[in-house]
């Protein structure tokens, strides 16, 4: 069973380590307590087994949201977590007032751009280079 709960400061050198081993330009630990301090953030833990499995979360802006952050341990995928996570954290950002979310993704990621499809997401548009190590374009993706 997947279990998703708020993040915590206990949970940072977890997400670190696996922010590290997904991303080429990762997020430090010290990114993600700055951003657990902020009111206009949420950020929440997916566990298989006890054990941090995935992670996401969103900065507010009034009653829009930029998803920032979705990752699965590479252990861990095709086990529906992300799904549940992003449903989650939909769900708890419009209990917080949000109306839309925003967020980008790799152009050559199908696999995740399927999964925004299937959670309400159309594609909005391109940004160019977006990306760097590798150079990439970002899709840009919204649910109202």
């Amino acid at each position: 069973m997947i279990e998703i709960a708020g993040m915590q400061m206990e949970d940072l050198a977890e997400v670190a380590a696996i922010e590290k081993s997904i991303f080429s330009q990762p997020w430090s630990e010290n990114g993600f307590a700055a951003s657990l301090q902020s009111k206009d953030t949420l950020y929440l833990t997916a566990r298989l087994d006890g054990k941090i499995a995935g992670y996401c979360g969103f900065l507010q802006s009034f009653d829009e949201a930029d998803i920032t952050n979705v990752a699965v341990k590479e252990s861990c995928r095709r086990r529906g977590v992300a799904e549940t996570m992003l449903a989650e954290l939909i769900k708890r950002g419009a209990a917080r007032g949000v109306t839309a979310f925003t967020l980008e993704v790799r152009r050559s990621n199908a696999g995740a751009i399927a999964l925004y499809e299937k959670l309400g997401f159309v594609n909005c548009g391109i940004r160019r280079n977006f990306y760097e190590k590798p150079a990439e374009d970002a899709v840009i993706m919204w649910k109202r």
